[in-house]
């Protein structure tokens, strides 16, 4: 039997593990991926922003619970990432970049997440795990407390890659097959979205195609190859459902196959491996990936500099 306290941490190690490994892989197509690594797995450096935002996020919902604001949250955007600035923001995306400069305009959410032109980024999807996980078996107020979250820095498809992730996470708490955990994420978003349709798509895919031919087809399928950035959300989330869903809910090949896949890897691994791990708990996730995940630095965000998934994942259990 799995404790939900083992598929917490399960959940944020994978993320972890994901971001990490991810990482290298970001921005290349499967085939330059293949060119360099084969078949990249094996964890060469610290993970990114992913990591650090959702330890910052779980931070954020623990002072507040299922009571959690905009509002809330926006009040610790800016006095403890604003306010720390002491020059240009490091390792952020597009979208917190922009959020950064909405709250220093002195804006309050939801124009917040719709001032800047990145709302539909996979920020929001990248820290969704804790509210999975606070929420774990109820995929509807999951979804909510992302969307909460959301309203601060994203907007449209953004803020629904948020809800599909946080509502997912909460079924795979419950040990539900990765059938349920993809379901539990169409669910939470409308059925005639971007988000909803790529991720149809992209489960199709992943249902009929060998894991050796994925990386291609999924491209052609869901990727938006005219567009300069990879960090789209309905592309994001799809081809990280997809990995998760073509690794059979297993955490080395749920993360294996999404980093694999290139794009923003280091997101859909997060995302991947977040599904996973929950799924799966704390021993599913391989040893010496877990030995390599450590407190993060805090690049990007100092505010959580020395913080561990696994003491996080532990503070989000005793809040529930």
């Amino acid at each position: 039997m799995i404790s939900v306290r083992d598929r917490a941490r399960g959940c944020l190690l994978g993320l972890a593990a994901g971001d990490a490994l991810g990482a290298p892989a970001e921005n290349l197509t499967p085939e330059e991926i293949a060119a360099r690594w084969g078949v990249l797995t094996e964890i060469e450096r610290g993970g990114t922003d992913d990591t650090e935002y959702t330890i910052f996020a779980a931070t954020v919902l623990l002072r507040h619970g299922h009571a959690l604001t905009s509002e809330d949250v926006a009040r610790a955007w800016r006095e403890e990432i604003v306010a720390r600035l002491d020059g240009p923001m490091r390792g952020a995306g597009f979208s917190e970049l922009g959020t950064v400069e909405a709250l220093r305009r002195g804006l309050e959410p939801p124009l917040t997440g719709r001032w800047h032109a990145h709302g539909w980024s996979d920020g929001l999807a990248m820290r969704a795990a804790p509210y999975g996980i606070f929420a774990a078996g109820d995929p509807d107020e999951a979804a909510r407390l992302a969307e909460t979250d959301g309203r601060v820095s994203h907007t449209g498809e953004g803020i629904l890659g948020g809800r599909a992730v946080a509502a997912a996470v909460a079924v795979a708490m419950t040990g539900a097959p990765p059938g349920e955990v993809t379901e539990a994420a169409l669910r939470a978003v409308p059925e005639d979205s971007w988000t909803a349709r790529n991720l149809r798509a992209a489960l199709d895919v992943a249902a009929r195609t060998p894991r050796s031919l994925l990386g291609r087809a999924l491209h052609d399928t869901v990727v938006v190859a005219h567009y300069p950035w990879t960090d789209l959300a309905p592309e994001a989330v799809a081809l990280a459902f997809a990995a998760y869903a073509a690794g059979g809910g297993e955490v080395e090949a749920s993360v294996v196959t999404a980093a694999n896949l290139g794009r923003d890897a280091d997101t859909t691994a997060a995302v991947a491996g977040a599904l996973a791990g929950a799924g799966r708990g704390e021993a599913a996730v391989p040893a010496r990936w877990a030995e390599r995940i450590g407190p993060v630095a805090g690049r990007c965000l100092p505010v959580v500099a020395g913080r561990d998934v696994r003491d996080v994942a532990d503070e989000i259990v005793k809040g529930i």
